[in-house]
């Protein structure tokens, strides 16, 4: 081999190993960046873990039933109730499920939807306005479509609180809040009784707190206003947050003292732990 052919050789693998050089280093860059990646993904993801485990998630059912055919007129309150309530809930942290004029399939169907969502750590809230009328110590919901001509007519068409109630505790959700704007002089208790009795002592199961817009056995008169009393008063608080049972509480004295007694709603707790209002709240 002469001089010339041996500094090509000597050339040819400068080169050659130049290039190994540059190949490992991207590919050695290149994994480098891959695993950056990975990590970067791995954090996101158990941040987002972190953040679900430590929020308790919230469900609202709301329902506004207005339109009833045997009433004289709509009450039209609650639907407007309905829509302003689900609109402050969501900016409280709320998952609203709201329902307008529900038939009887209609609630049912809601209920079942919430039913089907409720997990250990969720606070779910109910609420309805419209008509309802107790019935063997129960108080049920009524819907739109409600055919009712005897006591046992309300069983079979009516949805009850309790039964919500009921429902909400089997799933294990961490609070119950219930607020009802139904007692109202309706259009069916004058059927079978001879004078409207209001709605039933709804008992609070473990851990929830209800708000009923009178006492037991009591009916109010709608005002005149865009939104029932009850609710105005709810609304006025709710936006000021704070927790739950003193939001329930001040709605409660607000409306006693402005009728001055004639209308006391009852407020009934078995919370167990603070539920606040709020986006930061629990």
């Amino acid at each position: 081999m002469n001089l010339r052919q041996l500094d090509l050789s000597r050339r040819t693998i400068a080169v050659a190993a130049a290039l190994i050089g540059t190949v490992s280093l991207v590919i050695g860059a290149h994994a480098a960046l891959n695993m950056r990646a990975l990590d970067a993904a791995k954090a996101v993801s158990t941040d987002q873990v972190t953040g679900s485990v430590g929020q308790a998630s919230r469900l609202a059912l709301v329902i506004g039933n207005g339109h009833y055919p045997d009433a004289n007129a709509p009450l039209t309150q609650s639907i407007n109730d309905a829509r302003a309530l689900s609109s402050s809930l969501r900016k409280n942290g709320f998952d609203v499920d709201m329902v307008e004029d529900a038939t009887r399939d209609d609630m049912v169907r809601a209920v079942n939807r919430l039913k089907s969502r409720i997990k250990r750590d969720t606070v779910v809230m109910l609420f309805f306005g419209g008509y309802g009328v107790q019935a063997g110590r129960e108080s049920y919901m009524l819907p739109v479509d409600a055919v009712i001509w005897k006591e046992n007519d309300v069983r079979r068409q009516g949805v009850s609180i309790e039964g919500v109630l009921e429902m909400m505790k089997e799933q294990g959700a961490k609070a119950k809040l219930v607020v009802v704007d139904a007692s109202r002089r309706n259009p069916y208790e004058r059927r079978f009784r001879s004078y409207s009795h209001g709605l039933a002592p709804i008992s609070a199961t473990d851990n929830a707190l209800i708000l009923s817009s009178a006492s037991p056995g009591k009916v109010v008169d709608d005002g005149k206003g865009e939104h029932s009393v009850l609710v105005s008063e709810f609304l006025n608080n709710l936006n000021a947050q704070g927790s739950a049972e003193s939001v329930f509480n001040k709605t409660r004295v607000a409306i006693s003292r402005a009728s001055e007694g004639d209308q006391v709603p009852s407020v009934s707790s078995s919370l167990l732990e603070d539920v606040h209002f709020g986006q930061a709240g629990g």
